[in-house]
């Protein structure tokens, strides 16, 4: 048990140096890049959340990301709505989008989850195309103005980051309370024993609707601050390209290690952009999937899965000096 807190303990000192990074970025890059990068960096979190610490796949999650961001976009565009409105708007979309999407997909696993939710986000993808008179089209919807919050104005883009980058750390830190709680106890006994997890009683369909709802919710949040900073919403945010990408992103880092998904968020954006303003940019997919691959092959946990298995001591019982497996459920609240 000591080994598991202080693995987690790891993990913290890896998101306070994130942080760190964080909180000087923009003035190192270009402040949309860094706006970018820490927008990516909550919604790879979300996904982690769902891959993580229930184990369910989903090749949909662009559905909340871009439709959080069309919703908001709309919101300000045609309704000149101020960007905390906006921001609301758009977390109640994905929040009723993951519910409903939810019941409809929990009680499949595997590849039928996933195909599912792909399906489901592909005939929203089509909806944002075809009603090109409200989302724009091909043409995308552009924000003429972010306005202003907190008695701050938002059209200053370094304002703009550090006014995102604080609801970013409150997503995350969300995401951190709920893995450390009871609940979170829940989902690691359902990822590791789904069945005995349902023997000890527990209503594991509801933790997944749950848990997936959280997920979506953050992913839209991390929507909506992507679509005011780049002051455009367009069809590349509900495509399904955005939805392999935050899976790439998350192994990049670290499946279900939290930190690690924002650190492959970020360095991933990162090659994308740079890469492609190379003369090598016409290949950027093809050196960003050479990394990954790389990666994939020399770092299976990830870049901050390998670092916090590396440093992580075994596992050793007080009263015995022989490694024991740790079980789950031992840690598992009464239902």
């Amino acid at each position: 048990m000591r080994a598991l807190v202080a693995a987690g303990n790891r993990g913290l000192l890896v998101g306070f140096a994130l942080l760190a990074v964080a909180l000087v970025l923009p003035h190192f890059v270009y402040p949309v890049l860094a706006i970018n990068l820490v927008c990516f960096a909550l919604f790879a979190v979300a996904f982690d959340l769902l891959l993580g610490f229930t184990g369910l796949l989903s090749f949909g999650q662009a559905m909340f990301w871009g439709g959080s961001a069309y919703a908001g976009t709309l919101l300000i565009a045609k309704f000149g709505a101020p960007f905390p409105v906006a921001l609301l708007g758009g977390i109640v979309y994905s929040a009723a989008l993951a519910f409903v999407v939810g019941l409809l997909a929990i009680k499949r696993t595997g590849i039928y989850f996933a195909m599912i939710t792909l399906a489901i986000a592909q005939v929203q993808y089509f909806f944002a195309l075809q009603f090109n008179e409200i989302t724009g089209g091909e043409n995308g919807l552009p924000i003429p103005s972010r306005g202003g919050a907190f008695g701050l104005s938002l059209e200053n883009d370094l304002v703009y980051y550090y006014v995102a980058l604080a609801i970013v750390v409150l997503g995350v830190a969300f995401v951190v309370r709920v893995v450390g709680s009871p609940f979170g106890s829940v989902l690691a006994a359902m990822r590791e024993n789904e069945n005995r997890a349902i023997g000890l009683g527990y209503r594991v369909e509801r933790y997944k609707l749950a848990t997936f709802v959280m997920s979506g919710t953050l992913s839209g949040l991390a929507g909506v601050l992507y679509a005011v900073g780049n002051r455009l919403t367009g069809l590349d945010a509900v495509d399904w390209h955005t939805s392999g990408k935050v899976v790439m992103m998350t192994i990049l880092g670290g499946i279900g290690t939290i930190f690690g998904p924002a650190l492959g968020a970020s360095i991933f954006e990162s090659l994308e952009y740079f890469v492609s303003k190379t003369p090598i940019g016409d290949k950027t997919n093809l050196v960003l999937g050479s990394i990954f691959l790389v990666i994939v092959l020399v770092a299976r946990r990830g870049i901050v899965g390998e670092i916090v298995h590396a440093l992580r001591p075994k596992l050793v019982d007080e009263d015995d000096t022989a490694p024991r497996k740790p079980n789950v459920a031992e840690h598992v609240p009464a239902p």
